[in-house]
């Protein structure tokens, strides 16, 4: 019998820079999101469970929209990110809306999920490959400290419509060694670039980076807690309304103390999403023309 492996999605955002609620916002033909086809890829490649991290608020619409009409075909269980839910002894800071970042997002599964799973964003499209990767070292490779990223080129991920922010890796023998958050990083020519201090600096071609695509063992869930606790200790202490914990950064940390390795599975397909709203008619256009050429079904859940 295979390996319980399970499906994690990061879909809890506010959508502040698509405005509105971009991961059930319908781009396929037949009314789906880019959750249904990251979804639907990871149960052809062999996982078993779907955990979907939303803010409660929302969960008749993603059941309405999305959960209804999967539940035949994968086991489902929502997981409820709040403001709230933080450590005995804090407080949420007053006047504070913004959830507390990718982290934390994750980390309210600690609960939940018992078996190996990989997390990825609900409105990222990765491309089949990266799910049969990530599944196979699920079920192989995975233990307490030893985890994996799909890893995509950089130029592989951009958008037309505006800057992009990405977790810029560096890597040793196939393991990660490093990563970077940059912003204001966009395609200018042949190149890519990025913005700090006035200047625009080249980023290398061909260079990998997160697109949030982790494969974990539950025991990262103890190294989340201590993570975010010392993110409250500090971050939020000079940005009390802003500051994130975001899991590419507490990973980062985790290679740096040597507390876990990271193997680093590249990806060469081409990543989309609705990063701005002008995103959306490219993004439609892609999935139709998956759907013709047989890649996809006209209906993925009939």
């Amino acid at each position: 019998m295979d390996k319980k492996i399970s499906l994690v999605i990061l879909a809890a955002g506010m959508g502040s820079r698509y405005g509105g609620l971009k991961q059930i916002d319908a781009v396929g033909s037949n009314g789906e999101s880019i959750i249904d086809f990251s979804i639907y890829d990871a149960i052809e490649a062999g996982f078993n469970k779907l955990y979907l991290i939303i803010r409660e608020e929302h969960e008749a619409l993603f059941e309405e929209h999305l959960i209804g009409k999967i539940r035949p075909h994968i086991e489902v269980e929502y997981v409820f990110q709040s403001l709230t839910d933080i450590p005995d002894g804090y407080k949420v800071p007053e006047g504070r809306e913004k959830p507390w970042g990718t982290t934390h997002a994750l980390l309210a599964c600690r609960n939940q999920v018992k078996e190996p799973f990989m997390v990825c964003n609900a409105d990222d499209y990765y491309g089949k490959q990266a799910f049969k990767d990530m599944a196979e070292y699920l079920r192989t490779d995975i233990d307490e400290t030893r985890y994996c990223m799909v890893g995509f080129e950089l130029e592989n991920t951009l958008t037309d419509n505006g800057t992009v922010t990405r977790g810029v890796c560096e890597s040793k023998d196939g393991y990660l060694s490093d990563i970077v958050e940059i912003a204001n990083i966009k395609s200018e020519g042949s190149k890519t670039v990025y913005e700090e201090n006035g200047r625009w600096i080249d980023l290398k071609k061909g260079t990998l980076v997160s697109m949030n695509f982790w494969g974990f063992h539950p025991y990262i869930f103890s190294f989340l807690a201590a993570s975010f606790n010392d993110f409250l200790n500090h971050a939020v202490a000079g940005n009390p309304l802003k500051a994130e914990s975001l899991l590419p950064s507490t990973v980062g940390d985790l290679v740096h103390a040597e507390s876990a390795t990271v193997r680093i599975l590249p990806s060469y397909d081409r990543w989309f999403g609705v990063t701005y709203k002008e995103d959306k008619p490219y993004v439609v256009e892609k999935l139709q023309s998956y759907k013709e050429s047989g890649l996809y079904p006209e209906d993925l859940w009939k």
